[in-house]
């Protein structure tokens, strides 16, 4: 299987390990599998920490573990220019970054304030352009970026609110981040994960109303679990995925093609 994935002491960036529960720690357990260099950044103090404490209990070692406040221009290419004297070079990114104020979330989405629908906008939509614009420089053997989008990017989902406008903006940035990197074979796609229990879902009021409908409609009567976004982001980040641009996947027992 290794020598079908061809990412055996790849160095992949991972962006976004907030907790054990979330999905870039498992998309960080997949992609260890496969035998890649974990290089991972993370934007506080103490989010450093609990990356650090789950690599601890996992047994990882982390090739690199950088600071990138993803809302400032200025940290993002620090991050990068650190990586890239680290490394040398980058074959792979998973941008798993969305953050909404929770006043945002919580009343009519009508009530959305201008500084909300900013901040949410920036830190997850516009950090993916950032941080491919200043990754390109190390990406010289070409690669894939791989951001975390959901269901509420194209359906309206109660309680998603803003973060659904968020989620369809990146979903855009995918499409023309892929035209824009084609030529220099860095391929962009999305995973559109299911419902998952990390920390951001419990800021969603209708979270565990979502959860049960998944279970009681989606094609395969359940949802889908951490691991499962983990492999396919694993594909997707590999060799078996190379005519693959451009895309939303989706990994959600197949709920998104239900009426």
């Amino acid at each position: 299987m290794e020598d079908l994935l061809k990412l055996k002491d790849k160095n992949i960036v991972i962006m976004g390990v907030a907790n054990e529960r979330s999905l870039a720690w498992g998309v960080a357990k997949s992609l260890q599998k496969a035998g890649v260099n974990l290089i991972f950044t993370y934007r506080q103090d103490r989010s450093a920490a609990k990356l650090e404490k789950a690599l601890n209990t996992e047994g990882f070692e982390a090739k690199a573990i950088v600071q990138c406040d993803v809302n400032d221009d200025e940290s993002v290419k620090r991050a990068f220019q650190e990586i890239g004297q680290r490394v040398g070079i980058i074959h792979g990114i998973v941008h798993s970054v969305a953050h909404a104020k929770s006043e945002d979330l919580k009343g009519a989405f009508i009530e959305t304030s201008r500084d909300g629908y900013a901040f949410a906008q920036d830190t997850s939509a516009y950090s993916l352009i950032a941080v491919a614009r200043e990754a390109k420089e190390f990406m010289t053997e070409g690669g894939s970026i791989i951001t975390m989008s959901y269901l509420g990017a194209e359906r309206v989902v109660p309680g998603y609110n803003l973060m659904g406008i968020a989620k369809a903006s990146l979903e855009a940035s995918v499409r023309y981040l892929a035209e824009d990197l084609g030529k220099d074979n860095i391929r962009v796609n999305a995973v559109s994960a299911g419902a998952v229990r990390t920390l951001a879902a419990k800021g969603i009021p209708s979270f565990n109303t979502i959860l049960h409908k998944i279970e009681e409609t989606a094609p395969l009567r359940r949802n889908v679990t951490q691991e499962e976004v983990g492999d396919m982001t694993l594909s997707l980040m590999s060799h078996l995925s190379r005519g693959v641009t451009g895309e939303i996947i989706y990994v959600d027992s197949g709920f998104n093609i239900m009426g």
